[in-house]
């Protein structure tokens, strides 16, 4: 009689086969024995059901097909990557890591850039619980069930940690050209390219129909669980110790020569792999200095993405449509005959402005080259041959929209409607962009609704928004009452859920981005007290804030000045959000720290203590910075501006005491 105990080794023993088959490419038993023992176990758990572990290689693809998929916000938000196309580009990138870490050259880690899906696994306790897509970066969907059908997943690490990993999911090419042929042969359509076979894949509400595409994942990095390692490098041994995928194309260089031949070597070498690569990602390597060198608001400082030269075709420009922007920007799109681009079909191109337009002497009816390097939108490089009967495209001079004449402010390159309030097309853009998921995150409210709702009068700025009923929604072209009751509580949705940073950055006040609008939002803390001052006050206010400059806040005051009364239109209509107070805690909560001269750690780990303790970690002396941690060697210059900022000058042990709660 098999005991539990067997049981859980026979569990032990299939997932050590799973690894060494579809991760390490060793397999130790045949096909024919492996399916003898998942056999064994599945009877044992037919006939055990108590017994069944969450990571029984039997629980990999699931039964019953999921309605959606829920949302998720992590913490630790997945960035995106700076990108760089050529070698200067390269050493100018290395050149400011190494102006960050005041002069030390840093060892770097060249990865491949595989062309897939960004994802990010949760082990608790070593046990895989949840997968995510990676999103906008903070908020993905939940594709566990799909993500378990791959068996490169491990569902259990080696060590019972807790950590989030992150990861490509892809398909090798070979195995897509296989599902595609049998697509073919079975009369469907073919799938374009192995990054949408593989996302589409991930988005399958059926996980039986997602185990059927042969999805594969490396992972590359891990957020959270101890800190056992000093390096990048260090870390991709450890995670293949944990029994995760990593790649093993990966290589440490520590010199800039080093770093360009390597990236060279990649240009060719990249042809050779099983799996679509478009560029190389190049990390420092040490985990300290990483910290010290810190983040953008969407990238970090320490890696970088080498894109390999894109793909050119031609082909020949057949019409120009006149674009009018949210902020009333006039740009020219170009319709082409259909090429196949970087694995998708191309008919449009923007040519962005009107000078290219006259710089490149561009007609329709020419034939252009066209390129897509890490573009949406693919754009054109240059005219390659003059059409015969060739059509010379004209400057437009009023708003197609809205008729108003057009103009350029002087040294400006844009073409702009100045008819803010009363173009159409401006507010159309500017409602969509109110209700993008970096905004108010308004599900349902996409631009063909948007564009319906102003055309039919229902809608003529954001506020409207939230008047819409149901019967006034069922009243445009297409739309049932489950669609309309479905856009009525996306809209409330959005309104409970909202912040004051997420309604800022939806009014798209020239220069706010997320990080600006957040940086208000903490001011304020609620759009009450942001309406209770005068833009005068406001643009004062917001000129004592870190990294805050004139031209910004005085854009931001224009702003109120001018938008008072849709301010006052949204809270009438009860949207007056606040913003969420910082959950930082710890002893060092609430204050803020620079470093400078000689110290007796690395100035990465004492950043790390900083933070850790709920301090901020200020590269130079802001206004509001509150200690200065001074060691040896300190210039005259830190400390007199930290005498002039109203910064206190501490030394190492009273930055140890403060962190001991003293």
């Amino acid at each position: 009689m098999t005991t539990r105990a067997e049981y859980e080794a026979l569990v032990e023993e299939l997932l050590a086969h799973d690894r060494r088959y579809h991760v390490e490419n060793a397999p130790t038993i045949s096909d024919h024995a492996y399916d003898a023992k998942y056999r064994a176990l599945r009877d044992l758990e037919d006939a055990h059901p108590d017994w069944i572990v969450d990571w029984s290689p039997t629980r990999r693809v699931g039964h019953a097909p999921l309605s959606s998929f829920t949302k998720v916000t992590r913490e630790t938000p997945m960035l995106s990557l700076d990108n760089t196309y050529s070698e200067e580009e390269l050493t100018a990138f290395v050149e400011r890591v190494k102006k960050g870490l005041e002069g030390k050259d840093a060892a770097f880690v060249v990865e491949p850039k595989i062309d897939g899906i960004g994802i990010e696994l949760s082990y608790v306790d070593g046990v895989f619980t949840r997968g995510a897509t990676r999103g906008d970066g903070t908020i993905g969907e939940d594709v566990t069930t799909n993500l378990r059908t791959m068996q490169a997943l491990p569902l259990r690490l080696s060590e019972k940690i807790t950590v989030d990993v992150r990861g490509e999911v892809f398909m090798n090419r070979d195995a897509f050209e296989r599902v595609n042929a049998q697509r073919i042969s079975a009369g469907e359509e073919p799938w374009k390219n192995p990054r949408n076979a593989t996302g589409g894949g991930l988005k399958l509400l059926d996980p039986r129909e997602a185990a059927k595409r042969p999805m594969r994942l490396y992972t590359y990095e891990v957020v959270g669980g101890r800190k056992i390692v000093q390096t990048h490098f260090e870390l991709l041994a450890w995670m293949t110790s944990l029994g995760l995928p990593v790649s093993t194309d990966v290589a440490r260089v520590d010199s800039l020569d080093a770093l360009h031949a390597s990236v060279k070597q990649w240009a060719d070498r990249r042809l050779q792999l099983s799996y679509a690569v478009d560029g190389v990602v190049i990390k420092v390597d040490d985990l300290g200095e990483r910290r010290l060198l810190g983040t953008t608001n969407r990238a970090p400082r320490w890696a970088i993405a080498y894109k390999f030269p894109a793909e050119q075709l031609e082909t020949t420009l057949r019409a120009i449509e006149v674009n009018v922007g949210r902020t009333g920007n006039i740009t020219p799109l170009g319709h082409f005959d259909p090429v196949e681009l970087g694995g998708t079909t191309v008919k449009r191109a923007s040519f962005f402005n009107w000078h290219q337009i006259e710089r490149l002497d561009v007609a329709v009816g020419d034939k252009v080259l066209v390129e897509k390097a890490g573009e949406i939108i693919p754009y054109v490089i240059t005219v390659t041959e003059r059409g015969r009967d060739r059509v010379a495209i004209v400057e437009p001079t009023v708003c197609p929209s809205c008729g108003t004449a057009l103009s350029r402010e002087d040294g400006e390159v844009a073409l702009k409607c100045p008819n803010a309030l009363g173009c159409p097309e401006q507010r159309t853009r500017a409602i969509e962009f109110f209700g993008n998921r970096d905004a108010m995150n308004i599900e349902n409210v996409g631009p063909k609704l948007v564009e319906l709702l102003v055309e039919a009068g229902l809608v003529a700025d954001v506020a409207d928004l939230f008047d819409l009923t149901e019967a006034q929604l069922e009243s445009l072209d297409r739309m049932g009452k489950k669609s309309a009751q479905a856009v009525v509580a996306s809209i409330a949705k959005a309104k409970q859920n909202a912040t004051l940073s997420r309604l800022l950055t939806g009014l798209g006040i020239p220069k706010i981005g997320e990080v600006w609008a957040r940086s208000m939002a903490e001011r304020y803390e609620t759009l009450d007290a942001l309406m209770a001052a005068t833009p005068a006050e406001v643009q004062e206010a917001l000129l004592l804030l870190h990294g805050w400059g004139e031209e910004r806040a005085r854009v931001v005051a224009a702003f109120l000045a001018t938008g008072r009364p849709l301010l006052e239109k949204l809270v009438a209509r009860g949207v007056s959000p606040s913003e969420p107070k910082s959950t930082a805690t710890g002893p060092l909560a609430g204050s803020s720290f620079c470093v400078t001269g000689t110290l007796s750690r690395a100035r990465g780990d004492i950043q790390a203590d900083i933070e850790g303790a709920g301090g901020r970690f200020d590269k130079s002396v802001k206004k509001g910075t509150t200690y200065l941690v001074a060691g040896a060697d300190v210039g005259a210059t830190k400390l007199k501006d930290a005498e002039k900022k109203g910064t206190k000058v501490i030394d190492e042990a009273r930055l140890a005491e403060l962190l001991s709660g003293q």
